[in-house]
């Protein structure tokens, strides 16, 4: 794929900025990080998490708990993705219930990995609230699913993919628009 065929439309300093606005309003909307449990979900809301966990750190001299759910038997197309899905770990460091839980994604798109994430979440637990916060919401619902924290709204097409790429998976620090191929 040639560079002709990417759109940035983030950098690594918009990453960075995106997660402090996103941190900012999980603390003002939840008032601090008490019964908070940041949770995300794999593969790259994993990553931001964290650093989402280390930016209210900053902010509130409090670091959040955070965890890590994989979805993929939660999934409602896994009879399409092989006979042998790879699964990985999910660990949530403490019961869930009666939490403030706020799942991290990479990027929003038809609702499903939400779904999925919710549906695993309660199997742990009867939260007292879940909230979304992703880095990109790129529109495009199958399901009434929004989130809640937004770093950066995109409007794409059918025919397009978001990649989120960030240093603990690739080489590079960057949001990109490409061509499905």
């Amino acid at each position: 794929m040639s560079s002709a065929d990417n759109s940035r439309i983030m950098d690594k300093a918009g990453i960075s900025r995106a997660i402090s606005r996103l941190s900012s309003q999980i603390v003002e909307r939840n008032g601090g990080v008490k019964d908070l449990l940041l949770v995300g979900i794999r593969r790259r809301g994993v990553p931001l998490a964290e650093r989402v966990a280390d930016r209210i750190q900053q902010l509130e001299g409090e670091r959040p708990l955070v965890g890590q759910l994989d979805i993929t038997l939660y999934r409602d197309d896994l009879s399409t993705i092989g006979p042998r899905p790879v699964v990985n770990r999910t660990d949530i460091p403490e019961d869930v219930t009666d939490r403030i839980i706020v799942l991290v994604d990479d990027v929003l798109y038809t609702g499903r990995t939400i779904r999925a994430a919710l549906d695993e979440l309660v199997d742990f637990g009867r939260p007292r609230r879940v909230e979304a916060a992703v880095l990109i919401d790129r529109g495009h619902r199958e399901l009434p699913i929004q989130a809640d924290y937004v770093g950066k709204y995109v409007q794409t097409s059918d025919s397009e993919i978001v990649k989120v790429m960030l240093t603990e998976y690739d080489e590079e620090e960057q949001v990109l628009v490409v061509e499905h191929e």
